[in-house]
């Protein structure tokens, strides 16, 4: 028999295509959504119980009727155990289908907390093979019942509900000025870096992104201010002494993203121009940072950038893109 291979790329999201910064960003979402749902959200809360005390032919015939695998048995409104068709197959062998419920149910049971995640039932699937887990409150006392195909079907729904919602942000961002009469309308959103704070490093960059893909532009105009303003922020951040601000500008026809700093300036603009030449310390090369591209990646991305730096006083960088009428959806920004 022919071995099979794992599907690629290419053929579990669409031979004709590459996968996309979009199906990224949506399998991401999926994950992100795992953790955001809670058990409740998923599980079934109308359940069919049966009784410990009960033949095991009266829940063979229940579970003919409703086409399901298995029931919950409980007693004086506590979960027991579980039944289901292995345990009445065991039954069949022996041909005991006369016998009580809680003869052959399964008793010690794995159970979850309707607040828990539902990833955290996903891994308990995995790991032990189960196809339903109960659902218990803090007193045991059972509460619904989660299957896979309950998990499935509430990340489908919150998948849906996800996107809504988010086409209704998206909607509302991109028309975000349409009432408003001005000679001049400017989005402006403002930052502050702080000097040498790697750990917050690219934090506001992301949001600028984020914020123009919110405001309906393209994903290729919402990458180039992205890069140029990953840069800046980097900059600001290995090469002032008290950090600086990062600004974004939209105009309808115009992005500018500027930094202003108080750190020691520039001595040589011409010299910080030049591909692979950088001031920073060997502390920073060593994590990974100052490797001289930053400037040189900006000029890659944006349409005009102006650099005005004084020593002793700070440096002020100006980078302007010229958005085109079908970048940007909301064209009264």
């Amino acid at each position: 028999m022919p071995q099979t291979r794992p599907q690629t790329t290419q053929e579990k999201y669409g031979r004709h295509r590459p996968l996309t910064d979009r199906d990224a960003h949506e399998i991401n979402r999926i994950e992100e959504l795992s953790y955001d749902l809670k058990v409740y959200e998923v599980m079934a809360s109308k359940i069919i119980t049966t009784s410990p005390d009960v033949p095991i032919a009266s829940v063979l015939e229940l579970l003919r009727t409703n086409r399901i695998s298995g029931v919950p048995v409980v007693e004086n409104e506590m979960l027991v155990g579980i039944i289901s068709l292995e345990d009445i197959v065991r039954a069949l062998q022996k041909n005991e289908l006369n016998a009580p419920v809680r003869q052959y149910m399964t008793g010690n049971l794995i159970t979850v907390k309707k607040t828990d995640s539902i990833v955290e039932s996903i891994k308990t699937f995995t790991e032990k093979r189960l196809g339903r887990l109960p659902v218990v409150d803090e007193n045991n006392k059972l509460t619904g019942i989660i299957t896979k195909g309950g998990i499935t079907r509430g990340i489908l729904h919150a998948v849906e509900r996800d996107y809504k919602e988010e086409e209704v942000r998206r909607y509302r961002a991109s028309h975000l000025f349409e009432d408003i009469i001005s000679d001049r309308t400017t989005l402006v959103l403002r930052y502050n870096i702080k000097a040498n704070d790697f750990t917050n490093g690219g934090k506001a960059s992301s949001h600028i992104k984020h914020a123009l893909l919110r405001l309906g532009a393209d994903a290729q105009l919402a990458r180039r201010c992205g890069i140029a303003a990953y840069e800046a922020e980097i900059n600001l951040i290995i090469h002032t002494t008290k950090g600086g601000i990062l600004k974004l500008e939209v105009e309808p026809h115009r992005i500018t993203i500027s930094t202003t700093d108080e750190g020691p300036g520039i001595p040589d603009i011409s010299k910080v121009l030049q591909p692979g030449y950088s001031t920073a310390s060997d502390q920073v090369r060593e994590m990974g940072f100052g490797a001289g591209m930053g400037l040189v990646n900006i000029q890659r991305c944006v349409d005009k950038m102006e650099l005005d730096s004084t020593v002793g006083k700070g440096t002020k960088l100006i980078m302007r893109l010229t958005v085109p009428d079908e970048s940007i959806k909301g064209k009264n920004v």
